[in-house]
């Protein structure tokens, strides 16, 4: 696609960006929404006791569980860009994996093992048709404009866990509350609206994402169709590049997954959660400020968007002005219920959120780094993120020192859990999204989806070493204690990042102009 056709998705924009961005951070926003609103309950329900709604597993069986399903969710998206380059067009898998996945949320309000291997299944294969052809699309659209690609990952970043946010939040506070599977049946509800929106916003996109036969078929598209001319020997190096990236990219994700187990069972069994007096009275105050606020800018975001797009895809709109009534409505019902309690219990699933909210507090300040002088290389930036992680795990080995070997319950501080996530959630946003930004230059266009596919790859077996990890909790604090189990996600992550801070410079030359 030549400057001249790409420039007119930048006439009509959103904070500098083309309206269709926002399509897609709205999209992607439902669909975090369920996939972390689940995540928030699975382990959760299935160690929770038999008496409030769980299944009693042990720590073991249910991080198990937890790391395969991560893992394969991160595996099927090589299998989801491959049938979209080849057969479906992105678009067309955005819209298959979104339906699927409605499928499998509706199964999981069911409290049968079988529905529940069923629905996880289809989350699993709606998610590999999904993930990888959305960041394909934000590619195709910024071809031209790589020097805004970093910022525009980081919006789109942004809209991931603005839907994290709000699905923890809710499904969690829903699911702890009235029950498991109310929570996976609201997440659910959020896929298939999001489905809707982007199915009745599509056009927007022109020619982007459509199948390769009905590109051949259209003459505008053949005559402007990306050719990649990059040398093998370059390309070769690039692709180096990519795998090595990949390679630490698991050390960040085997020890950032601690959040929806090892961290989530920390915080439902070593934290002291239950407020009182002027302590549950800040906490309420505190929480509904990070509730409203950051709905009330999303929300801004969704009124910018109307104002550009409102005349041409008004069912679309619609769709997404109901989901924001209804989820004002269930967090204004929530808030109501909070304040007519005089003690306050903090839900196990609610630390989560606060990785959304700092993400949604400081991606902006990312975003225009990331545009500035001061932008780092890849390799740096990826150091950089995975010192921040293990200094979050450092906060909670210090906080847990005081708990004696083998302990199943104790009542620490609930500040070690904010910080650790402060931490973490810096050091995510210097590696994630600009983790897809990079691989979108590296790799030549005609092989985006396969490559994005081959990159979830790398986060899903670091998701699954984080189960398999965060399986030992138990073994790990009995034999020596709570605070080894996380030293260990300490000292891991700072040693993989000063590595990469001493291959930076190689690792640059091998970018061959890559910034």
């Amino acid at each position: 696609m030549t400057q001249a056709n790409n420039d007119h998705f930048f006439k009509d924009n959103v904070l500098g960006h083309p309206a269709g961005l926002f399509v897609l951070f709205f999209t992607e926003m439902w669909e975090r929404f369920s996939y972390y609103g689940m995540r928030a309950l699975l382990v959760l329900f299935l160690t929770s006791s038999l008496l409030d709604g769980g299944w009693a597993w042990s720590r073991e069986e249910a991080l198990g569980l937890y790391g395969t399903y991560t893992m394969l969710v991160y595996f099927t998206p090589v299998f989801g860009g491959y049938l979209a380059d080849k057969f479906l067009g992105y678009r067309w898998a955005v819209v298959l994996g979104a339906f699927i996945m409605t499928l499998g949320h509706g199964a999981m309000t069911f409290d049968t093992p079988t529905s529940l291997y069923i629905g996880i299944a289809c989350l699993i294969a709606g998610n590999g048709l999904f993930k990888p052809n959305m960041t394909s699309i934000i590619s195709e659209m910024y071809n031209d404009r790589p020097e805004k690609k970093d910022g525009a990952y980081t919006i789109y970043y942004m809209g991931v866990n603005a839907g994290a946010f709000l699905g923890i939040l809710l499904c969690g506070y829903i699911g702890e509350t009235y029950g498991f599977h109310w929570g996976f049946g609201l997440a659910g509800i959020f896929m298939f609206l999001g489905m809707l929106q982007f199915w009745f916003a599509q056009n927007i996109y022109g020619h982007i994402g459509l199948s390769q036969k009905k590109i051949k078929n259209t003459t505008e598209i053949e005559k402007n169709k990306i050719v990649d001319n990059i040398p093998a020997k370059i390309q070769e190096q690039r692709y180096i590049v990519v795998g090595i990236l990949a390679f630490f990219t698991v050390f960040f994700w085997a020890a950032f997954e601690q959040a929806g187990g090892s961290m989530t069972i920390f915080a439902k069994d070593y934290t002291n959660r239950v407020l009182e007096g002027a302590a549950a009275d800040i906490f309420r105050i505190i929480n509904t400020l990070i509730t409203i606020v950051p709905l009330g800018i999303i929300t801004y975001v969704l009124f910018l968007l109307f104002n550009v797009t409102f005349k041409n895809y008004k069912l679309s709109n619609f769709i997404l002005g109901f989901s924001f009534v209804i989820i004002w409505g269930i967090v204004l019902w929530k808030i109501y219920n909070e304040f007519s309690h005089t003690k306050a219990d903090i839900p196990a699933s609610w630390f989560g959120i606060l990785n959304s909210f700092y993400i949604i507090a400081f991606a902006p300040l990312f975003s225009k780094i990331w545009e500035s002088k001061y932008n780092p290389p890849a390799s740096v930036k990826f150091a950089i993120g995975l010192i921040l992680l293990g200094l979050g795990f450092g906060v909670l080995a210090y906080g847990s020192l005081a708990i004696p070997s083998g302990a199943q319950t104790a009542s620490v501080s609930v500040i070690w859990l904010i910080l650790a996530y402060l931490l973490h959630t810096l050091g995510e946003l210097t590696l994630s999204p600009v983790g897809l930004s990079y691989l979108s230059k590296l790799v030549p266009a005609t092989k985006i989806g396969l490559m994005f596919g081959l990159w979830y790859c790398a986060i899903g077996v670091g998701n699954k070493v984080a189960g398999s990890m965060g399986g030992m909790i138990d073994k790990i604090s009995s034999e020596y204690s709570l605070s080894t189990f996380f030293l260990i996600f300490t000292l891991v992550p700072i040693l993989a990042g000063l590595t990469l801070i001493v291959l930076s410079k190689k690792i640059k030359s091998m970018m061959h102009g890559v910034h």
